[in-house]
């Protein structure tokens, strides 16, 4: 079992889906959770649901990057070293190429990528990253691979992470911290499910079909995440794990 005992963990777009697995996942397994989400109810419900003690809320629209340099502030002022930082914020606007205006590219690239960005330079600072390591991990998507229709903008906001993360393994290795993209396929979370009582129910299966191994559950990318935070995955960085039930493979 991973052992994550003594480690603090930043996780962003906490208050639910893939990001509450992993702060629950993480949490069982040993580490103090620090939670950003924009939801300041549901992000409670996700402390409320980890495991032992200490862990701290921070709620607030992260594509305020204001909120981000205050997060950041407020554990500096605390005295306390970040061992890893996972980024699971995001958000998809589902338009035909010829909608997608600039302001819809400015608002999710704001989410997806550049608050990430943003949390990653600040923790990689000496006063605040832990100095014998740690590990960001990004949460792409295999569309930032494949890409798909009607999903211009999201698309090309989870490729920016990949490279992006790429980038920054090689500039932050010599302080021992890691970066690595973890890229899903589609996670059976609450935004999925919603989407699934919208849809004619042929469309619905055409799309598990895609899946050889049925959706995923968000614990399966939880485990993942949190191999990728561990001491087992020391000596892994700049890399992109695929995890999408083989959707990737037609």
């Amino acid at each position: 079992m991973i052992d994550l005992t003594g480690k603090n963990i930043l996780i962003t777009g906490a208050s639910s889906g893939l990001g509450r697995a992993i702060s629950q996942t993480v949490a069982s397994q040993g580490a103090t959770v620090f939670l950003s989400g924009r939801n300041e109810t549901r992000l409670k419900e996700t402390l409320n649901s980890l495991s032992g003690v200490g862990h701290f809320v921070f709620p607030g629209d992260i594509a305020n990057f204001s909120i981000i340099e205050q997060l950041t502030k407020s554990i500096i002022e605390k005295g306390i070293k970040m061992h890893g930082f996972v980024h699971s914020a995001g958000i998809e606007k589902t338009l035909p190429f010829k909608s997608s205006y600039p302001i819809v590219f400015q608002e999710i690239f704001n989410t997806n990528v550049f608050a990430g960005f943003e949390f990653a330079r600040l923790l990689s600072q000496k006063n605040i990253a832990n100095t014998e390591g740690a590990s960001f991990v990004f949460i792409s998507s295999v569309k930032g691979k494949l890409g798909a229709p009607f999903n211009v903008a999201y698309c090309a906001s989870k490729s920016s992470l990949i490279a992006g993360s790429k980038a920054i393994a090689m500039e932050l290795a010599s302080k021992k911290i890691r970066s690595n993209c973890v890229l899903p396929g589609i996670v059976e979370t609450e935004m999925v499910q919603g989407l699934f009582t919208s849809i004619p129910i042929e469309v619905k299966e055409n799309i598990i079909k895609e899946h050889p191994l049925g959706l995923g559950k968000p614990e399966d990318v939880a485990a993942l995440v949190a191999f990728l935070l561990s001491d087992e995955a020391r000596w892994i960085t700049g890399a992109e794990y695929i995890i999408d039930g083989g959707y990737s493979i037609h």
